[in-house]
């Protein structure tokens, strides 16, 4: 991106994704839910959030700018790296993504 002002529509996509980002941070526990001021940690919220972003990834293929993809690219990639780091802490090595564990952050199982 230019020094030029962002567009409503570059500022929206921004915010999409950024909120998509935030959202799957809480999933992971790495961010306090600001509705329950605990973190939790919730896999399959937080591959549903990732699942998202890729899928937006593949459909605005070729429609974004230089700075739009590159933002994309990166948010995808240290979240998808987030992810797998959580998936081994919550069963050695893997968890089974069908029914991944709501964790609190001192890792006690908690209801869902």
């Amino acid at each position: 991106m230019s020094q030029e002002t962002p567009s409503k529509d570059e500022k929206s996509f921004m915010y999409l994704v950024g909120t998509f980002q935030s959202s799957t941070w809480i999933a992971l526990g790495k961010m306090e839910n600001p509705m329950t001021n605990k973190s939790e940690r919730n896999l399959k919220q937080a591959r549903f959030y990732i699942d998202l972003l890729e899928m937006m990834q593949t459909k605005t293929k070729g429609n974004l700018t230089e700075y739009e993809e590159q933002m994309l690219i990166n948010a995808v990639s240290e979240l998808n790296m987030n992810f797998i780091e959580e998936k081994r802490k919550s069963n050695g090595t893997s968890v089974d993504d069908e029914n991944p564990d709501l964790v609190s952050e001192d890792n006690k199982k908690v209801a869902e």
